[in-house]
């Protein structure tokens, strides 16, 4: 029996996409869930994943070759019968492979950027000019404002020279190094580096872009992280297992060491580097916001006994049922577009000398990432579930730790919600995102003696801040709109009653 491997479903504005990287070969035995190829659009890297064990039997598309949305790019056959088969394809496979080992100059050149990206940044070379390198080994890191793209060696070979380092501002399909595919290093000075080399490639084999990301981004040293996954293969939990591990010997540090400490005298010092192109971006947006608008906050708290108390009694059943987690934030989701129907304004937004108002409900979730603050955005949330805007909520996070989120998953939304209270915060000021018109900030929960019917009552209150526009959203909007999200969920039930 044979089973087709075809391309995901691609992300909504993306026509086709390329084969990245074959981890595999014809006549390679593989195991249920293993990585077998990443499919690179101009926005994300996808992983395709083997759905059963068997034997790889046919490639039908090489590296490099452009594709579409579910088409077959390879067949995995049963082991017993397609070990002939495979035997047969490997042989036949072998001239191409040789190919491209002639010794000849490959130019190393930044991948495509995404669609509104006019530049991008040399974040990190993984390789020396003089190294031997693999195929499909990660060359250099290159860094949009919006995300990182990985450039992989071509072919076996020698990284003859890198014209471009660290931190330098490239454009799209720019030339940054130069390959010298089939060469070797010296024979005299070269066994070192082969063997680092071979070793380090051996691992990063091993690795999925989102683990190779992770490691990237934490500045920690591939081979000494041991995996536990099938083959040997490193998972994120090896990665996240090693920095807890590391943070307890202080002699060693995942943070990349890019500029020595400054000596001040005695035992001060300091560091200087330079901003990511993400860090930039947020700077310029929060500068722009509090330049370009007229932002003003109003402040309330609620009670957090009801929903505290729904999700108590209904947690088991719901995770049960939907296989999430039931939290807050899909309470909050729900409170703020039922809000935002009544008091369109917060739903609207600046236009030149224009108001313009949504008659749809995008909410920009604030999320922390290991490279900054993004807001990626939850679509017609009016239409969503509680289970489904906990699921969606959950896999943007994932995506956002993983340096996975598309340009299109983050732009857009009419109305943002950001939750301190995670980090402990008890009151703040949030900054609006432009171009929306206001920002609901949430935060910590905590004990607080209340006067309730003439007696004081120990209840679990939050503070509510929120930022607005003032040139497009009155004070007795904004105040009304804040008390609106209050009595929602002070009485969750009006949620589903819709009154």
């Amino acid at each position: 029996m044979t089973t087709e491997i075809k391309v995901p479903v691609l992300p909504e504005s993306v026509a086709d996409a390329s084969v990245a990287t074959w981890h595999v070969s014809v006549g390679d035995k593989v195991s249920r869930d293993q990585n077998l190829v990443d499919i690179e659009t101009d926005k994300v890297v996808l992983e395709v994943v083997s759905p059963e064990e068997g034997v790889i039997t046919e490639i039908l598309e090489d590296e490099g070759a452009t594709v579409l949305a579910e088409q077959v790019i390879a067949k995995i056959g049963a082991a017993d019968s397609a070990q002939a088969d495979s035997s047969k394809s490997t042989e036949a496979a072998k001239p191409a492979e040789t190919k491209s080992s002639g010794g000849e100059k490959v130019e190393i050149k930044v991948p495509v950027l995404p669609e509104s990206v006019a530049d991008a940044t040399i974040a990190t070379w993984h390789v020396q000019a003089g190294q031997s390198v693999s195929r499909d080994e990660n060359l250099v890191d290159i860094e949009t404002d919006k995300v990182v793209l990985e450039v992989v060696a071509q072919a076996d070979g020698v990284v003859a020279e890198i014209k471009h380092e660290e931190g330098d501002t490239v454009l799209a399909e720019q030339v940054i190094g130069i390959l010298e595919a089939g060469a070797s290093a010296g024979a005299a000075s070269s066994e070192a580096p082969k063997e680092e080399a071979s070793s380090g490639s051996d691992s990063n084999d091993a690795l999925s872009p989102s683990v190779r990301r992770m490691i990237a981004e934490k500045g920690l040293d591939a081979s000494k992280i041991t995996g536990t996954g099938k083959g040997g293969r490193v998972t994120k939990e090896d990665v996240d297992n090693f920095i807890k591990s590391s943070a307890k010997a202080p002699a060693q540090t995942s943070a990349p060491a890019k500029a020595a400490p400054t000596e001040l005298g005695g035992d001060r010092t300091q560091k200087r580097e330079p901003m990511t192109r993400l860090r930039k971006r947020i700077a310029e947006r929060l500068l722009e916001a509090t330049n370009s608008t007229a932002m003003l906050t109003t402040f309330n708290e609620i009670n957090m006994k009801p929903i505290m108390d729904i999700r108590k009694q209904y947690k088991d059943v719901f995770e049960e049922r939907h296989g999430i987690r039931l939290g807050f934030m899909s309470f909050y989701v729900k409170a703020v577009v039922e809000a935002l129907k009544r008091f369109p304004a917060v739903n609207a937004c600046i236009d030149g000398d224009d108001i313009v108002y949504h008659n749809y409900f995008d909410v920009s979730i604030a999320v922390s990432t290991p490279r900054g603050l993004v807001t990626p955005v939850l679509r017609d949330c009016d239409k969503m579930s509680l289970a489904d805007i906990e699921a969606k909520i959950r896999e943007l996070a994932l995506k956002g730790r993983d340096g996975k989120l598309t340009v299109d998953e983050m732009t857009g939304g009419n109305f943002t919600i950001t939750n301190g209270g995670v980090f402990g915060s008890l009151l703040s000021t949030p900054i609006i995102n432009p171009p929306q018109s206001a920002i609901l900030g949430m935060h910590k929960i905590q004990d607080r003696p209340v006067a309730v019917n003439g007696k004081v009552e120990i209840l679990p209150m939050m503070y509510l801040a929120l930022s607005y526009d003032h040139r497009i959203i009155d004070g007795k909007e904004s105040v009304g709109y804040l008390v609106t999200v209050k009595e929602f969920l002070e009485d969750p039930t009006r949620l589903l009653l819709d009154v």
